[in-house]
C-alpha cells in the first residue's frame, strides 16, 4: 500500500532536526511530486542521470545529500537545471535533500555509518557535523587505511603525518578536510574525510596527524541508504540506492 508524501516528510524531516542547521541548501522537500508513495530512490547527488534512473524504476519520492537548490550557485534555470526539473516532472517525483543534517545524524548519518563500518567507537561530536572517537584497540596506519579502501570502494589518498599506529579517529565525511587543524588540537591520530584542503599537506606533516580521503562522493553514500532504510521500514515502502560514479 502507497504511504503519504507528506507524512514521510515530516517524519523525517523531524527525525533528522533539519531546524538545527544553517546550510547552504534546503533542507526537506525541494520539489513535490505524487502524493501516494511505494518506493523511494536514493542517492548522492540530485544529477539528470540518477534522477532519470529514478524516474525509471518507479519511484514517487527521490532523496538526495546534494539537492537541487545552492546558495552558492547562480538562481537560473539553465539546461542543467532544465533536465533536472524535467525528469522529476516527468516521472512525477517528489524530491527531498539532506544535507548536513544527515551528515550529523548520531544513527543515521554519513560519519555514524563510516564510524560504524571502520570500527571507531564514538566519544563525542567533531566540530559542527562530525564525530570523534576510538578504536576498539590501536592498529597500524595501513589497516585503518584498508579499512577506509573497503568502505568506499576506492584507493583514498593518504596524507601522512602522524603516528605509525593509531587508537583516536575523527571523521567528517564529504568536504571535511578542512578540520585537520582543529582534529590536531583535539588529540586525534587521524582525520577521515571526503576530500583535503590545498593545506592539508604540510599542516599534517607539521601538527602530527594524519588524514585519509576517501573520495566526497564515496564517503557520502552510506546517510541516504541508512535513511531510506528506515524511511522503507517504518512506512512499508520498496528502497533502492542510485550509484552514479563521481571520482571527486
Amino acid at each position: 500500500m502507497a504511504a503519504d508524501r507528506d507524512e514521510i516528510l515530516a517524519y523525517a524531516d523531524t527525525l533528522l532536526e533539519i531546524g538545527r542547521f544553517r546550510d547552504a541548501q534546503p533542507n526537506g522537500a525541494q520539489v513535490l511530486g505524487s502524493r501516494d508513495v511505494e518506493r523511494i530512490a536514493c542517492g548522492v547527488s540530485s544529477n539528470r542521470e540518477l534522477l532519470e534512473r529514478a524516474r525509471d524504476v518507479g519511484a514517487q519520492l527521490v532523496l538526495v545529500h546534494h539537492g537541487l537548490f545552492w546558495r552558492t550557485e547562480p538562481q537560473l534555470v539553465d539546461a542543467r537545471m532544465r533536465g533536472r526539473l524535467q525528469a522529476l516532472f516527468d516521472g512525477d517525483m517528489t524530491l527531498a535533500s539532506y544535507h548536513l543534517p544527515l551528515d550529523a545524524h548520531p544513527e543515521l548519518g554519513n560519519n555514524a555509518q563510516l564510524a560504524a563500518r571502520l570500527g571507531i567507537a564514538v566519544e563525542r561530536p567533531f566540530e559542527e557535523i562530525g564525530l570523534g572517537g576510538s578504536l576498539e584497540a590501536p592498529v597500524p596506519l595501513g589497516e585503518l587505511v584498508s579499512r577506509v579502501r573497503e568502505t568506499t570502494g576506492r584507493e583514498p589518498l593518504v596524507l601522512p603525518g602522524g603516528p605509525d599506529t593509531v587508537a583516536r579517529v575523527a571523521i567528517s565525511s564529504g568536504g571535511g578536510g578542512y578540520g585537520v587543524i582543529q582534529a590536531a588540537r583535539e588529540g586525534y591520530d587521524v582525520l577521515v574525510t571526503g576530500e583535503p584542503e590545498e593545506m592539508a599537506t604540510h599542516a599534517a606533516r607539521e601538527l602530527g596527524i594524519t588524514l585519509i580521503a576517501g573520495g566526497h562522493h564515496a564517503t557520502e553514500r552510506l546517510g541516504v541508504q541508512a535513511l531510506s532504510a528506515h524511511l522503507a521500514e517504518r512506512f512499508g515502502l520498496a528502497w533502492e540506492f542510485v550509484e552514479v560514479e563521481n571520482p571527486v
